[in-house]
């Protein structure tokens, strides 16, 4: 099997590593969650030398850990509502908090970049309306 290396952000890769976990859990189908695991343990291998230099970085981990779990939680609600066809009021709450925590999440990953040194930053720019 084959993959590549692609550089990417410390806080980046803190995030992938926390999706990674929080699919491990959550994911039913024991095929896909093997899947996941042979990816988290490719990208634990990498974190875990960086973790070792940067120990600080463990609350802002945790902190994005709790972020994604929330993200994950907002869009299954999102999900659900839109098979119902319900478009009303907590569906739009809903749909709202998905950009409150996405910007909550690139917040973090950037405490980390900067805790951490990352040569890269994850840059947003949004444009109203």
């Amino acid at each position: 099997m084959n993959t590549v290396q692609v550089p990417v952000s410390i806080g980046e890769l803190v995030d992938k590593i926390t999706i990674l976990e929080i699919k491990a859990e959550r994911i039913a189908d024991a095929a896909k969650r093997g899947n996941v695991r042979i990816e988290l343990q490719g990208l634990l291998a990498i974190w875990n030398e960086i973790e070792a230099r940067h120990p600080e970085v463990a609350e802002l981990r945790a902190r994005l850990r709790t972020v994604n779990e929330a993200m994950w939680d907002v869009q299954d609600a999102l999900r659900a509502k839109e098979a119902a066809q319900d478009f009303g009021a907590e569906f739009i709450a809903l749909a709202r908090a998905v950009g409150r925590t996405n910007g909550e999440r690139v917040g973090l990953k950037n405490a980390i970049n900067r805790l951490a040194g990352s040569l890269f930053i994850e840059e947003k720019e949004y444009r109203a309306g």
